[in-house]
């Protein structure tokens, strides 16, 4: 530790903290508002108290510095958008009427009015609500929300940050408005919005802020001399304002390359740099620029996204040598705790000695603050720390669940032939249609049905042992029983047993292979009211029993229409879970490839003629710096092949993407040699759709025609128009009539009314096409 002044100042921060609160308290209350069981005033009120309790805790863990802004109803990006007034031209008059239902109408949309698109947040699992801009967008201020939940904190009595999206991230973000031509650049707008944050950093400095954050990942992405210039005027504009707060500028998921030494020479007080493994190369290139003299520096060297506890003495390591290189160094995590659940303590079902392995919120918290006291007063005050942590380390380390010798032999034994199917995909393509028989364009759905108040009561009395498993089961079979007829009925050609069995897509498989931990309460927010528990990878994974052929055989018992087999991909089964951090990823993606092989060959045997293997997260994780990818894509495509090439040629697999951009993965996709693959497309009206015929992309494809991430109903006319736009670009030999995804958030009032849409514009598409 090489400077007393620096030391002195250190002091312990978080950039954001879960909003759901310990028992999901912000879900129940959205939720039960949209369902009119909840006052406008007491969602706010639910609100609130969640803000004022998230705080408390913070400060009562020795967080010295507590955010705010973090917290959202919804999605942060979205409050933004409603923050610079860029409300969309079709949502306006809603807005106006009534600031709350405009919101959601915005995230959600309406039987009117379709919300704006989602996509996830950079390389996460979050998904925010991506901004529509054009030439036109006329900015305005409404620092209201920001304010006011800065006045909360302050009246606690705590010192606090507002949060802020930057705004050449904001702009990076956000895509052309519906009818602006694609080329449009939403950055070519930077002028008219940095007046807009002026005005509201100066509302912030007036309601009592010291510091703000302004948020900017998207400057650790490759980033052109234009968007670096755009970087340098943002923060040269602002960091000349005389009516602001001090600002700190914060980038998390990656290293910020060429834009660090940018945002170094800014004319700011301080910047927030993510250290950890995965932007290690930020310390070296701090170093590089001459440092930070004369500034803050919030070193986030505890991992704000993973599950595992901090390596205490590295850490301290990392921050002994940033002492030198700022005029003060602060502690944080290397993102906001959004990513993350609450509190590892919860967990009763975990052995004790595995829980001390894992850091959630609160436990990282702890760990700032430990660091920032081992800062500021030396290490001897944290010895007793620093030799649990030694101990937890060391326990982990040694473990037996980490390492099972027989499957990584059988890894180690993959040869290029295991991931390589026997025939080429247009021999296959002959053969699947004269084994299945289909018509043209043929209808699907992606998996899961509704999952109804009655499922999930089911599966929580089996847990508190109010019913036994036959009970559990039979309940299983009556719903198996009611999703194949109505597919039948409604004239869906593929058919899915609609996953009433499967509490979550990832979870369901991770409790039944080796390796993985569930948690009990390790809610993590996916999007909007939407909550994952990704379970926790620890060990190496195998399969120990065959995990969906029981409920697939039942369902294709109940009809002679292929019923496709239904599993998650190795890819999704890691990005979904927090994963280890003792293994490269590949490796572990290749155990998990060959448990999921093992599956997919039974589900084979068993007579199922279709398989889905959904790989959601492909895209998702693809690394945000461009020298970074190949290696990437080239294991992940490897442990597709590797899930899926055992089959015979007439088994058509398929796979699924969903919410993410997929241009720049096209030929990944390609390589995953899937005879069938569905995406996302209706809220981007058939972009990818284009974008696969742009590549010459020799396969089926199912451009997703009904936005199951609305409660609008789709009309026929809709769905078939969106099918005649994909015609353009596919042809109809090779297009499926699917939904953009799973209909398990879905009520059946919509998911039948859809459907039976859906359906009947397959039809009439079906009669518009040429006699062949």
């Amino acid at each position: 530790m090489t400077s007393k002044s620096a030391a002195a100042a250190a002091r312990a921060t978080v950039y954001g903290y879960p909003r759901q609160g310990p028992d999901r308290e912000l879900k129940k209350a959205v939720e039960g508002y949209w369902k009119g069981r909840v006052s406008a005033d007491a969602l706010r009120q639910t609100a609130a108290q969640l803000r004022h309790d998230n705080r408390q805790q913070l400060a009562d863990a020795g967080i010295q510095e507590v955010p705010t802004g973090d917290f959202s109803l919804y999605d942060h990006v979205l409050d933004t958008t409603v923050m610079v007034g860029a409300i969309p031209e079709r949502h306006r008059e809603a807005v106006a009427a009534d600031a709350v239902d405009g919101y959601f109408a915005m995230a959600r949309g309406t039987q009117d009015v379709a919300p704006l698109e989602m996509t996830k947040w950079f390389d996460t699992n979050y998904h925010y609500l991506v901004p529509e801009l054009g030439p036109g967008t006329v900015f305005t201020a409404d620092s209201t929300k920001q304010v006011a939940e800065l006045k909360e904190a302050l009246a606690q009595g705590l010192t606090a940050r507002p949060v802020l999206v930057g705004p050449v991230t904001y702009l990076l973000l956000a895509k052309p408005a519906p009818g602006v031509p694609a080329d449009f650049e939403p950055l070519t707008l930077l002028d008219r919005l940095l007046p807009v944050y002026a005005e509201v950093l100066a509302d912030l400095r007036a309601a009592g802020a010291e510091w703000v954050q302004l948020d900017e990942p998207a400057l650790v992405q490759d980033r052109t001399p234009a968007e670096l210039n755009a970087a340098e005027r943002t923060y040269r504009d602002l960091g000349a304002l005389t009516d602001r707060p001090k600002l700190l500028v914060a980038s998390y998921f990656d290293r910020l390359g060429e834009a660090l030494p940018v945002l170094a020479k800014a004319p700011v007080e301080g910047l927030a740099l993510d250290f950890t493994e995965a932007a290690a190369a930020n310390l070296d290139a701090l170093a590089a620029v001459g440092g930070l003299p004369g500034k803050r520096l919030v070193a986030g060297v505890v991992n704000g996204r993973n599950i595992w506890i901090n390596d205490l003495q590295k850490s301290l390591s990392t921050l002994g040598t940033l002492l030198g290189l700022a005029d003060r160094v602060d502690v944080a995590a290397s993102c906001s705790l959004l990513h993350v659940p609450l509190d590892a303590a919860a967990e009763r079902d975990i052995d004790p000695q595995i829980v001390r392995w894992l850091a959630f919120a609160r436990q990282k918290t702890a760990e700032i603050v430990t660091l920032a006291k081992a800062l500021a007063q030396g290490t001897g005050t944290i010895t007793g720390e620093l030799s649990a942590n030694k101990a937890a380390l060391a326990s982990r380390a040694g473990s037996p669940l980490t390492r099972d010798p027989a499957v990584r032999a059988r890894a180690e034994a993959v040869t290029d032939a295991d991931g390589r199917r026997s025939q080429p995909y247009a021999e296959r393509a002959a053969a699947q249609r004269a084994h299945l028989g289909l018509p043209l364009l043929p209808t699907t759905t992606i998996g899961s049905f509704p999952q109804t108040g009655e499922l999930r009561s089911a599966r929580a009395d089996l847990r508190a042992g109010r019913i036994d498993t036959a009970g559990y089961e039979e309940r299983i079979r009556t719903e198996i029983q009611e999703v194949i007829a109505f597919q039948e009925k409604t004239g869906i050609d593929v058919l899915v047993h609609g996953e009433p069995e499967r509490n979550d897509m990832v979870q369901y498989f991770a409790e039944q292979l080796t390796g993985y931990l569930a948690t009990q309460h390790g809610w993590v927010q996916s999007y909007g009211t939407r909550y994952v528990r990704p379970p926790v990878l620890a060990g190496d994974i195998s399969r120990p029993e065959p995990m969906t052929v029981r409920w697939t055989s039942y369902a294709q018992s109940l009809s002679d229409r292929p019923v496709k087999g239904m599993l998650t991909g190795p890819v999704t089964m890691l990005a979904w879970s927090f994963v280890r951090d003792d293994l490269p990823l590949g490796d572990t993606a290749r155990q998990v490839a060959l448990a999921l092989r093992d599956e997919v060959d039974d589900l084979e045997a068993s007579g199922t003629s279709v398989i889905q293997v959904d790989e959601p997260a492909l895209r998702e994780t693809l690394p945000l710096r461009a020298a970074d990818r190949a290696d990437y894509l080239a294991w992940a495509t490897e442990a597709f092949r590797l899930t899926t090439s055992g089959v015979r040629p007439d088994t058509q697999i398929h796979t699924h993407m969903c919410y993410a951009e997929f241009g720049d993965i096209v030929q990944a996709i390609d390589d995953l040699d899937a005879d069938v693959i569905s995406l996302e497309a209706a809220r981007s009206h058939m972009q990818v759709a284009r974008e696969l015929a742009a590549h010459g992309y020799p396969r089926e494809a199912g451009p997703g025609v009904y936005d199951i991430h609305s409660p609008r109903v789709p009309s026929a006319e809709e769905a078939a128009e969106l099918l005649r736009t994909g015609l353009k670009a596919i042809p109809a030999e090779r297009l499926w009539v699917n939904p953009d995804c799973g209909l398990k958030t879905r009520g059946w009032p919509e998911t039948r009314a859809s459907l039976e849409n859906l359906v009947a514009a397959a039809r009439t598409v079906r009669a518009e096409l040429p006699a062949s």
